[in-house]
């Protein structure tokens, strides 16, 4: 698979290689937005783009004949990979960037790309990996895409924006992470300035979810 490259992805990068072993301790169950997107669905292969600790791909696995895992972390990879060996399923796991996805067009059956979006610093890089979901899927293929959006009670701005939000580590250091907070209505716009054509669209949880398929 082909490794992460360029700046902003170098930045995520880092970012998520410092805090790996404490972010996959807080992440140890899935979403239930993403359990019931999956919830009567399968498919040969499967894939999770930004994949964390696998917490959702260990779900693919159990739906599909072969699930892949990426992410642009390798620290974040070496915490799906103990969690695949603890937990016994297997999966394949790569580092990629979310807006180049080493993978065949037209590969994939089901696909989740929950809470990563958020992390491209630019519009054209966010709208870029849409059309690398879409590219990857198989004509007949779902997935389910996520973005943390204005309607959270935390935020009080109506339009989307970029921030950053700090993770803290155990002893008190902080780490910035970079986000940008989708509006409703723009997430739906990059849907559509993407390869991407949307089946249904919810707000949950204070994030956006799309089930889309190719356009």
């Amino acid at each position: 698979m082909t490794p992460a490259d360029g700046p902003d992805t170098q930045a995520v990068r880092d970012t998520y290689d410092r805090i790996a072993e404490h972010f996959s301790s807080t992440r140890e169950y899935p979403w239930p937005e993403v359990e019931r997107f999956l919830d009567g669905r399968s498919g040969d292969v499967g894939l999770d783009v930004g994949c964390g600790n696998g917490r959702h791909t260990e779900l693919l696995a159990e739906r599909c004949d072969r699930a892949v895992g990426l992410d642009v972390s390798r620290g974040i990879l070496r915490e799906a990979s103990a969690r695949a060996a603890e937990r016994e399923f297997s999966c394949a796991l790569g580092q990629a960037d979310a807006a180049r996805l080493p993978v065949k067009s037209d590969a994939i059956d089901l696909a989740v790309y929950v809470a990563t979006l958020p992390h491209l610093p630019s519009r054209e890089r966010r709208v870029a990996s849409l059309d690398e979901l879409a590219r990857a899927l198989d004509a007949d293929g779902r997935a389910l895409v996520s973005a943390w959006s204005t309607a959270h009670d935390r935020f009080e701005e109506d339009e989307g924006f970029d921030t950053t939000v700090e993770w803290t580590l155990p002893g008190g250091e902080t780490v910035d992470r970079f986000y940008h907070i989708y509006d409703p209505e723009e997430f739906r716009a990059d849907v559509a300035a993407s390869g991407l054509a949307l089946v249904e669209f919810e707000l949950s949880s204070g994030n956006c979810y799309a089930v889309v398929r190719p356009a």
